[in-house]
């Protein structure tokens, strides 16, 4: 489909900025938008949409709501609602600073800042774990199918919902693991990236096998390795139809069916959580007829 933001449906680059941005009250966000909308390509700029904003707008997108506070035995899933989210996608950090403060003078002064945060890909597409990342996701028509939505009106035929969520990573404890005990809190072999299969029920790849669910819970993943000054980790990103396949994924992964936690959280924990509707492409430029916005 021609009309997909086309930075979800490619690998993830060699850098990223992830900006986050909240509503000022009472401001003229369609006019940011308007500008966003000619700003943003879809490929070097993917844009996300939060319920706060399409709702200031006295717009309603279906399947589009709020991030869910989860909790399981001592583990706890934040929700951090947040308006607009932009991922700028390149092969030069200098030119995604650029590119991010376009987007900054595009929105104005209706939108500010809530975070930013730099990504990279580590090796060949590793967590800073050592593990490689996003082995079994879909390719091809199977990741339109999983992530894109279709057969809908226009507006909509094309978009696609996506998970954002910042994991910390305690990686002086990892390290300190045996290298047997690091396999068997992923369920992987670092070595070949080869499954254990009679890893623990607890291990990272048992607790989100996505074929295991019913339904099956496919997402399109597209996460990337961050760093600054004082902490690291994961910026998890997960594009579908809708959310519910990340839904069962996370409530399985803290144990709300079974009371099995997933060893994942031995050395990382999500920081943050939000949804976004990302609208497709029409003519080049973002599409926001379903906001009213042409």
């Amino acid at each position: 489909m021609g009309n997909i933001q086309p930075g979800i449906m490619e690998e993830p680059p060699a850098h990223a900025r992830y900006m986050s941005f909240l509503l000022t009250p009472d401001s003229d966000y369609r006019q940011g938008l308007m500008n966003l909308q000619k700003l943003a390509d879809g490929k070097h700029c993917v844009v996300g949409l939060g319920k706060s904003l399409v709702s200031a707008l006295n717009a309603d997108i279906e399947s589009l709501h709020s991030f869910p506070v989860l909790t399981g035995k001592g583990i706890e899933i934040p929700s951090t609602p947040i308006a607009l989210w932009c991922w700028l996608r390149g092969d030069d950090r200098g030119e995604l600073l650029h590119l991010g403060r376009a987007v900054e003078q595009a929105l104005g002064d209706s939108f500010q800042i809530a975070r930013i945060v730099d990504g990279f890909k580590y090796q060949e597409g590793r967590d800073l774990s050592g593990y490689v990342d996003g082995t079994e996701n879909p390719t091809g028509e199977e990741a339109n199918n999983v992530a894109i939505v279709s057969d809908e009106s226009d507006g909509l035929n094309g978009s696609s919902f996506v998970a954002v969520q910042e994991w910390v990573h305690d990686l002086d404890y990892f390290d300190s693991l045996s290298t047997e005990a690091r396999d068997y809190i992923i369920g992987r072999r670092i070595v070949d990236n080869e499954e254990i299969y009679d890893a623990p029920a607890s291990a990272h790849v048992k607790r989100t096998a996505q074929e295991s669910f019913s339904p099956e819970a496919f997402v399109l993943r597209r996460s990337m390795p961050w760093v600054d000054e004082s902490a690291q980790g994961l910026m998890f990103v997960s594009f579908g139809q809708n959310f519910n396949a990340f839904e069962a994924l996370l409530k399985h992964m803290i144990g709300e069916d079974d009371g099995i936690i997933d060893a994942i959280f031995e050395f990382s924990r999500a920081v943050s959580g939000s949804y976004f509707w990302c609208p497709p492409m029409k003519k080049d430029q973002l599409d926001l007829t379903r906001l009213g916005i042409f």
